[in-house]
């Protein structure tokens, strides 16, 4: 005679809070709602079920207390999940990521090639390839301490990414807006100081240097010129700088 092993359902309580919210179907967003699971199950593992990426959360807080993510979810629990703080301070708090990045430095995605562009354009240090795999800006972005931004909901969920960020725009003016202002990066922009070709860092050289480089219209209406100390690209301040400096003005609201 057989016997069926019986399998005890659990369930939990989840409410998501702020932009934590675009990760979940319409029926689950700003309300609390029901999560069955069985045996011993890790809050992360359940979170992540749902859909929401680790890499977005910094608060978790199970029945009113702070809890890690290893925690052992219960039956009757009610977690309350927060996103990344960038205006509460929650410092007296169990915080889940490790400390804030001092430095803001980015590696993304093959898909955010223009954002990359832009960030660089704006002075922030932002690596970027056609061809960079999951598993690789993963080991970047925890080698290098670089927040991951990425349009693949799958690359946050890897373990070794613990500063990450899902760009929810499509257009890579808006993308660039919606890093600005999560990031909250306004105050820290210093322009045309990295080579939009490679990421490296731009520093002044004399004309004399490079006038064998230059074509003789370059060479005749302009004085100043910036070189990469990594690709040693060449920029000056030609029709295209002033189209990026409309686009800057444009984009700070001056």
């Amino acid at each position: 005679m057989h016997h069926a092993k019986l399998i005890r359902m659990h369930s939990a309580t989840f409410r998501f809070y702020a932009q934590l919210n675009d990760f979940l179907p319409e029926d689950q967003r700003q309300v609390s709602f029901g999560v069955p699971f069985e045996g011993r199950v890790s809050v992360k593992h359940l979170v992540e079920s749902i859909g929401v990426p680790h890499s977005e959360i910094d608060l978790i807080i199970v029945n009113g207390d702070s809890e890690d993510f290893s925690y052992l979810v219960q039956n009757g629990d009610f977690v309350s999940v927060y996103p990344v703080f960038e205006s509460v301070d929650i410092s007296t708090i169990g915080r889940l990521r490790p400390k804030p990045l001092r430095i803001t430095r980015f590696v993304l995605d093959t898909h955010l090639g223009q954002l990359a562009t832009y960030l660089r354009l704006l002075g922030f240090d932002s690596l970027y390839r056609n061809d960079y795999g999951d598993a690789e800006l993963a080991w970047i972005s925890s080698e290098q301490r670089r927040i991951v931004l990425t349009r693949d909901r799958g690359l946050l969920k890897r373990s070794l990414v613990t500063h990450g960020y899902f760009v929810r725009e499509i257009d890579p003016r808006l993308q660039i807006r919606e890093v600005i202002r999560r990031f909250d990066l306004k105050g820290i922009i210093v322009p045309f100081q990295r080579c939009l070709k490679c990421n490296g860092e731009l520093e002044n050289i004399d004309k004399e240097a490079i006038v064998d480089r230059l074509e003789h219209d370059t060479s005749s209406y302009f004085d100043e010129f910036r070189i990469c100390l990594s690709c040693s690209q060449i920029y000056w301040k030609g029709s295209h700088y002033e189209r990026m400096q409309r686009f800057l003005d444009e984009l700070l609201g001056k």
